[in-house]
Order: C-alpha cells, then sequence, then structure tokens
C-alpha cells in the first residue's frame, strides 16, 4: 500500500469527545478511576488485587498516564519499605459521575444479556 493511502491519526484530539476518551480510555483507566472512587485512598498493591487480570507494568504505565492528566494523585512515603498512594484528584472526581452513569449502563446491558441467555 502507498504511503499516500495509509490514513495516520493525528495526535491533536480532533473533537471533545476524542480528547476525552484518549485521557480516560483503555481498558483499565475507568475500573482503576472507579476503585479509587469507592475506596479513596488505595496503594499499588491493592490496586493489583482489585485488578487481577492487569500486569504490573500494565499496572505502572496506566497510573503514569493517570497521573500525568492530572486525574489521580500520587503521595510517595519516604520509608523502608517505600510506600505509595493513590486518590482521585479534583479533575478525577468530576469524571464520577459519568463513570456512574456508565457501569449502570452496563450493569443493565449484562442484566439483559442474562436474561435472554437464560431463555
Amino acid at each position: 500500500m502507498s504511503k499516500s493511502k495509509i490514513k495516520e491519526c493525528p495526535e491533536a484530539p480532533t473533537c471533545s469527545v476524542d480528547y476525552a476518551f484518549r485521557r480516560i480510555g483503555g481498558k483499565y483507566k475507568g475500573r482503576i478511576l472507579w476503585y479509587l472512587h469507592e475506596q479513596g485512598v488505595l496503594r499499588y498493591g491493592e490496586l493489583g488485587r482489585h485488578m487481577p487480570d492487569i500486569t504490573t507494568k500494565m499496572l505502572t504505565q496506566t497510573l503514569r498516564e493517570l497521573e500525568a492528566d492530572k486525574l489521580i494523585k500520587r503521595k510517595v512515603y519516604h520509608q523502608v519499605p517505600p510506600k505509595v498512594e493513590y486518590s482521585l484528584d479534583d479533575i478525577g472526581n468530576e469524571l464520577i459521575p459519568f463513570i456512574q452513569y456508565l457501569k449502570e449502563w452496563g450493569d443493565k446491558q449484562i442484566a439483559n444479556e442474562q436474561a435472554i441467555e437464560s431463555k
């Protein structure tokens, strides 16, 4: 395929929806934000236990992205062994009503699928 036929995704978001999903999209970001909302403060290992399907590398990368986007706060305690706590930042808290709505929508869709399967 020639280079002229390949469409590249621009780095800059093309609309507000694109911008929002770049910040909270992906398999784990929404779940991390939700768990931090439910628990208030979680340590790295606690987050990992909440999500047994995430690798250590992916958890670290996702937390760094959320922190860079100012959706979560990272507090480091200088002690041995090191202690790091994560919590929602103000901007992350603004997302909770939307994540709540998505959760309720997901719960409804799962219930509908299960009702259809049980027939």
